[in-house]
């Protein structure tokens, strides 16, 4: 299977480092071939504008979905989309790695999905090519990520709201939208507080789940 990481985290001593690391070694221990986007380090440009096309459809009006199904027709995405679109096709298995923030993925990875399940790559809707027929369909996504509250305060009735629920607006809004199938995802709750053993335990346990792919 091919394996793409988008990974988004600024630090690279953070948990989610070590949770990247531990993804790569063991799918690729596993038989499964793995590329990483490392969207901090890339420097990746998290803003979808007018700059992001060779050749425009109208240089005197941006619209941006009118312009991002021209590219795809054309070839005429700038290089960093191209690069991306192609690890996207590339793969069986797309891997979001990262750290909840504002209940949602970091403001890069956010960007990236902006930029690059662009519609004519990832969907058309004036087509309705989306759910069942999706551009991405036949492919898995999971979402891989750490929370600074505790699990009781993302649980139904909890403080923050069903995390099984805000989820869904990634999981089914975007990953199956596109086509793809939504595995469950995995959370490591209170991750900047627990202590190392603990965190060592986590790892395991994700390791597990990625052995079971």
């Amino acid at each position: 299977m091919n394996v793409l990481i988008i990974y988004a985290h600024p630090n690279p001593q953070s948990f989610n480092a070590a949770m990247r690391d531990t993804a790569v070694k063991t799918l690729t221990e596993n038989g499964h071939t793995v590329k990483v986007s490392d969207l901090y380090a890339m420097k990746f440009k998290a803003v979808l504008d007018q700059d992001d096309f060779l050749r425009r459809k109208n240089p005197d009006e941006f619209k941006p979905e009118r312009e991002q199904l021209h590219a795809a027709k054309t070839g005429t995405f700038v290089e960093d989309i191209k690069e991306e679109i192609e690890k996207v096709q590339w793969a069986d298995l797309l891997l979001f790695q990262f750290p909840l923030w504002w209940t949602s993925v970091p403001a890069i990875m956010k960007g990236w999905i902006d930029r690059v399940f662009a519609p004519g790559i990832a969907f058309n809707a004036a087509e309705q090519r989306h759910y069942d027929a999706g551009l991405l369909k036949g492919k898995k996504a999971m979402l891989a990520l750490t929370a600074g509250s505790s699990k009781e305060m993302y649980s139904r009735g909890g403080v923050h709201g069903d995390i099984t629920v805000l989820l869904t607006y990634i999981t089914h809004a975007i990953f199956e939208y596109v086509g793809m199938e939504a595995l469950p995802s995995f959370v490591v709750w209170g991750a900047p507080y627990v202590p190392e053993e603990e965190r060592n335990r986590h790892l395991e346990e994700y390791r597990e789940r990625l052995r079971s792919l």
